[in-house]
């Protein structure tokens, strides 16, 4: 790997750390103010709902402008943006809002970040550098900032919500020790509509890419919603505090950065498609565990094995997608898979507050574990 990739890869580092803090951390601070699911819930729905609204104008902009660069505007813009969350009034609907505008920015980075690794990266060695990647990123989300987040808040809340901002800023400063231009070629001018239309062509015609999109937009729904939910689950059934809140989701990134040490291996042994249905096969039921025991170490087990299942899932899916989409279209493309893939969360998030507000919320769990489970023939379709 060059010096570019891990200058690449520090930066990815620092910006997912600032997303794990942020995104366990606010949650946390609202439930001062409200204990409403359909209110906490709100927030998972403003963060993710940018996926559904702009990810395909956003693809067409990372195919005509430098990668890098709008990386690191994303990341300065959501530094700014968070800290007027932590210097402004402690309100639903503004944490709401800024979380929606927190959530545009990363769309910008997401799809422009996919769009640089084949370009710092030989293809031969894709699935190596993405599960490298997917480690330090799932580490820092998931494993360090949750925690972190909790630890925070225990302090301040001002911390909290201060400490992301500063990790942006930093991850700004290792992008810009990335050399080169990342601006792919155009073929020709066209309009920004016809652009994204391209885009969406190609992603449809392949009919491998096509169901990636709908599994993953499947399993993004479902844990969307359980986890738009959790802390609620958490704090009463479970009987956590914020520090055992914030351990519960490092379960799932300890998992997470187990397969993305063993995904490349895991897909030698297996052969590509087995890794990619038996990973699912996995992943899915687990999902509705927590109907079925409230018990924080039995969860947290099966939350660390499905992390793993998940992940090798992510970096076979992600490698290959990468190594059919000319370079010219990985932005549109990219960002016309995650407007299915992860479009779904802010839905999957307002179904999970709604079912736990009608029918408890042990049945979101048992629910969107058989929502999951439903991309598993697709998956199975796509690849005879």
């Amino acid at each position: 790997m060059t010096g570019d990739y891990w200058r690449l890869w520090t930066s990815s580092g620092l910006s997912n750390l600032a997303d794990g803090v942020l995104k366990v951390a606010l949650p946390l601070v609202a439930i001062e103010a409200t204990r409403s699911p359909v209110l906490i819930a709100g927030l998972a729905v403003a963060f993710s709902l940018p996926w559904l609204l702009v990810a395909l104008p956003a693809g067409a902009v990372v195919d005509r402008a430098d990668r890098r660069v709008l990386m690191m505007t994303a990341n300065l813009v959501r530094a700014v943006l968070v800290l007027a969350i932590a210097f402004g009034p402690t309100d639903i609907r503004l944490f709401s809002a800024i979380a929606f505008g927190i959530g545009v920015a990363e769309v910008l980075h997401d799809v422009a970040a996919q769009s640089v690794v084949p370009a710092v990266v030989p293809d031969e060695h894709l699935s190596r550098a993405n599960g490298r990647l997917y480690a330090v990123e799932l580490t820092a989300n998931e494993f360090v900032g949750p925690p972190l987040a909790g630890f925070l808040v225990a302090a301040s809340a001002l911390a909290a919500l201060a400490v992301p901002g500063g990790l942006w800023i930093a991850a700004v400063v290792a992008l810009f020790l990335v050399r080169g231009t990342f601006r792919p070629e155009r073929a020709q001018r066209a309009s920004l509509r016809g652009e994204v239309a391209e885009g969406l062509a190609f992603l449809w015609r392949d009919r491998v890419l096509r169901a990636f999109s709908v599994v993953v937009g499947l399993f993004n729904f479902a844990t969307s919603a359980t986890y738009a939910i959790l802390v609620l689950y958490a704090v009463g059934a479970m009987g956590l505090d914020d520090r055992g809140f914030g351990w519960l989701l490092a379960a799932v990134a300890g998992g997470s950065v187990v397969g993305s040490v063993v995904a490349e291996r895991v897909e030698r042994g297996l052969g590509r498609d087995r890794a990619l249905v038996g990973s699912l096969a996995v992943a899915a039921p687990l999902i509705a565990l927590p109907a079925a025991t409230a018990n924080p170490i039995a969860v947290g087990a099966g939350f660390f094995v499905s992390g793993a299942a998940i992940m090798v899932l992510n970096i076979v899916m992600v490698s290959l997608r990468q190594r059919r989409t000319p370079d010219r279209l990985r932005g549109r493309v990219t960002s016309g898979h995650r407007m299915v893939a992860w479009g779904s969360k802010p839905l999957g998030a307002l179904a999970g507050g709604l079912v736990g507000e009608l029918l408890g919320l042990p049945a979101v769990f048992l629910v969107m574990g058989l929502v999951a489970a439903a991309g598993i023939p697709v998956l199975v379709r796509a690849l005879r």
